[in-house]
C-alpha cells in the first residue's frame, strides 16, 4: 500500500466465516483445537482470547465448515452483540456468529485491531435485523479507513499496545493475588491449617468443630450491606452528574452509555475505589470497585464494615457467593435475587481480635496491591482511549526511524 488512502476492510484482509461441526458427533468434540463462539469473545478481558468454552478435535474441523484460523486473525462477532472483538494468540476454530479477519501484506494486524475499535459505532449503524443485530461480508466493503504506511501503522500499534500490555500484566497479577488471598482465607477458616494445635468446640450453626473462642454471626452482622436507589427519580442537574454504577458497569466499567444521576444524591450512596460491590440480582456477583467516583444504583449492595477489614467481608462473600447464586437460580419465575434474610441465614467465623489483626497484616497489602493494579489500569485505559482517535485518525503523527518489517 501507499501513503494515507482510504481503502475497504475487504480489500486490505480476507474475511472468513466461521463454522460448527455436528453437536451429535462425539468424535468431532472434546479435542485440542479451542473454537470460539460470540459469547467466549464477549466474556474474555484484554485483546486476545486465550480460553474457550468448547474445543473440536481435527476430524470435526475437516467435516465441517469450521475452519483453523492463523495466530493474530481479528475475531469480531457478527451476530446479537456486534463487534465485540478480539486477537487470536495462537491458531483457533470458531463458529458462525463470528467473522476472522486475516490481514495481507502490508497491513499490520494490531493496527487494524485499534483501528476497528474506533469503528464500533459505525460497525453498529451498518448491522440490521429484527431479532438480532447482524453484520454480514458486505459490511466490510462499506467500512472504510485511512490506512498510512505500513512503518507507521506498526509505530501506532506499538505506542497502543504498550498500554495494553501493562494493563493485560496488571489482570494477569490481580487474578494471582486473587487466587493468593482466596487459598490463605481457606487454609485460615475452612482447613483451619494454622490452627491445628488449638482446642476445639462444636458449633451448632455450623454443624462442625471450630477452634475454642471463635465467634459465629450471620454475615450481615459482620457488614452493612446497603442496597443502592432507583436512580432514575434523581436526574443529573446541569453538567454535574454522577455515572451510574449498576450490573453492567461492575463487569465493565464506566461508558459512555452509563446512565447519569445527580452528584447531590445522599453520600452514602456515592461509590469510589476500593469500595465492595454484591450485586444480589440477576447476575449475583461481587467485586472491589476501582472504577471512580459513581451512584449506587438498586439491586447492588455497597458492602462497608466499622468493625472488620474491608478483606474479611469481601472473602466471606466471596465463599458464599456459590450458595447465594444457588438460592438465586432457584427462583425460576421471577430474575434470580436473594433476599435480606438471606444474609441473615448465612453464617460466618470470627477468630478473636489479636487472631484478626495478625490475619490483616498479611491480608490487607495483597487487597491494596489489587486496588492499586486496578485503578493504575483504568488510567492507563484512559491515557489508551485518548490517544487512540489521534493516533489513528493521524491528528498526531508519529515518527518512524526505519521502515519496520512485517512479522
Amino acid at each position: 500500500m501507499g501513503s494515507d488512502q482510504e481503502v475497504p476492510i475487504s480489500k486490505i484482509t480476507d474475511i472468513i466465516i466461521g463454522g460448527t461441526p455436528k453437536t451429535n458427533v462425539k468424535e468431532y468434540w472434546g479435542g485440542n483445537i479451542k473454537w470460539a463462539s460470540a459469547k467466549d469473545i464477549s466474556n474474555c478481558n484484554g485483546r486476545y482470547i486465550y480460553e474457550t468454552e468448547k474445543t473440536i478435535t481435527q476430524e470435526g474441523l475437516e467435516n465441517s465448515a469450521a475452519k483453523l484460523l492463523p495466530k493474530n486473525t481479528i475475531v469480531i462477532t457478527s451476530r446479537g452483540t456486534v463487534g465485540e472483538m478480539r486477537l487470536l494468540p495462537f491458531p483457533m476454530s470458531f463458529n458462525q456468529t463470528c467473522y476472522g479477519l486475516i490481514t495481507k501484506e502490508e497491513v499490520d494486524a494490531l493496527f487494524l485491531f485499534y483501528k476497528l475499535k474506533t469503528l464500533l459505532g459505525k460497525i453498529n449503524s451498518l448491522s440490521y435485523g429484527t431479532v438480532f443485530d447482524t453484520i454480514t461480508k458486505k459490511t466490510f466493503d462499506d467500512l472504510r479507513i485511512v490506512l498510512p504506511p505500513f512503518p507507521e501503522q506498526k509505530k501506532i500499534a506499538s505506542i497502543l499496545g504498550t498500554l495494553d500490555d501493562k494493563i493485560e500484566l496488571n489482570y494477569e497479577m490481580n487474578k494471582t493475588l486473587e487466587k493468593i488471598a482466596q487459598a490463605i482465607f481457606k487454609s485460615w477458616f475452612v482447613d483451619f491449617e494454622p490452627f491445628q494445635d488449638e482446642e476445639f468446640e462444636y458449633n451448632e450453626e455450623l454443624g462442625m468443630e471450630i477452634p475454642k473462642g471463635w465467634e459465629v454471626k450471620p454475615i450481615d452482622e459482620i457488614a452493612d450491606f446497603l442496597n443502592g436507589l432507583a436512580l432514575q427519580k434523581y436526574p443529573p442537574k446541569d453538567k454535574n452528574y454522577l455515572p451510574v454504577i449498576k450490573i453492567r458497569e461492575m463487569r465493565q466499567g464506566i461508558t459512555e452509555s452509563s446512565d447519569r444521576a445527580s452528584p447531590d444524591i445522599d453520600k452514602r450512596y456515592i461509590v469510589v475505589d476500593g469500595d465492595i460491590l454484591f450485586s444480589w440480582s440477576g447476575s449475583l456477583e461481587v467485586c472491589i470497585w476501582c472504577g471512580g467516583k459513581g451512584a449506587l444504583n438498586q439491586h447492588l449492595f455497597k458492602v462497608t464494615s466499622q468493625t472488620y477489614p474491608k478483606w474479611f467481608y469481601y472473602l466471606w462473600i466471596k465463599f458464599h457467593l456459590p450458595k447465594f447464586q444457588h438460592i438465586a437460580k432457584g427462583k425460576a419465575t421471577t430474575m434470580g435475587h436473594i433476599r435480606r434474610h438471606h444474609l441473615s441465614e448465612t453464617y460466618v467465623l470470627i477468630p478473636p481480635k489479636d487472631i484478626i489483626e495478625k490475619m490483616d497484616k498479611i491480608m490487607t497489602p495483597i487487597i491494596e496491591n489489587i486496588i492499586n493494579n486496578n485503578i493504575e489500569s483504568r488510567q492507563l485505559a484512559n491515557l489508551r482511549d485518548t490517544l487512540l482517535p489521534k493516533l489513528l485518525s493521524g491528528e498526531i503523527r508519529v515518527n518512524v526511524d526505519d521502515g519496520g518489517s512485517k512479522e
